[in-house]
C-alpha cells in the first residue's frame, strides 16, 4: 500500500473538519391550533413567542369542558415543503393512553412526546381530570431532539397533530418550523 500524498491527507484533514462543523439549527415558524368541539375543549391561547432573535418558544393551554379524559388517540404526520407540504416520514395514529403507559411500545411516537413532554403537564397515564398545557416549550430544546438525536435534512416543516378523544376528533395543533444549516446563518 502506497503512503498518501500529503496534499491528500490535508483534504481529507479540511473535509472532515467541514462536516464535523456544519450543523444544523430548528426555529419555530408558526404555530395553529384549531378546537373541532367548542363544547368539549376550547384553546385558551396558543403563541409562538419570540423573545429575542435567537430564543422562541411555543405555549399552549387547551380547557377541557368534559373530564374525565380516558380515551385519547393521537394522529400526527410530518410534513416537508416541496411546493406545499408533503408527507415526509411519518404518518401515524397511536393511542396515547398506551404510550404514556408503556412509552417503550411505540419508539417513533415516544420520540415525538419526548419533544414537549418535560415541558408539559400530559406526563401522566390516563384518565385527565385537567386542561392541557405546553408551558414555553423552547425551540433550542427542540433543535436538541431534531438535530442531535435523529437528524433530519434542511427546509420547512409542519408537524400536524389531530386529538381524537372518545373516537371524535376534538382539536389540531400545527406547528411549523424551519430547519437550516448553521454555516448559512
Amino acid at each position: 500500500m502506497l503512503p498518501m500524498d500529503w496534499k491528500y491527507q490535508l483534504l481529507i484533514i479540511i473535509i472532515l473538519y467541514s462536516v464535523n462543523m456544519s450543523t444544523s439549527v430548528f426555529e419555530f415558524t408558526n404555530i395553529k391550533c384549531t378546537s373541532l368541539d367548542k363544547k368539549f375543549d376550547n384553546f385558551e391561547y396558543c403563541h409562538l413567542k419570540s423573545v429575542n432573535r435567537t430564543f422562541k418558544y411555543v405555549s399552549i393551554k387547551v380547557n377541557m369542558y368534559v373530564l374525565p379524559v380516558t380515551n385519547v388517540k393521537v394522529n400526527f404526520s410530518l410534513l416537508k415543503k416541496f411546493s406545499g407540504y408533503k408527507p415526509f416520514l411519518y404518518n401515524i395514529t397511536a393511542d396515547a393512553c398506551r404510550v404514556l403507559k408503556y412509552p417503550k411500545f411505540n419508539p417513533v411516537v415516544g420520540f415525538f412526546y419526548s419533544i414537549f413532554s418535560h415541558h408539559s403537564n400530559m406526563n401522566h397515564t390516563c384518565p385527565y381530570n385537567h386542561d392541557i398545557i405546553v408551558d414555553k416549550l423552547p425551540a433550542d430544546f427542540v433543535n436538541t431532539k431534531i438535530t442531535k438525536t435523529l437528524p433530519f435534512p434542511v427546509g420547512d416543516y409542519l408537524f400536524d397533530s389531530k386529538w381524537i378523544i372518545n373516537n371524535v376528533n376534538r382539536a389540531e395543533v400545527k406547528v411549523y418550523g424551519t430547519l437550516t444549516n448553521s454555516n448559512e446563518l
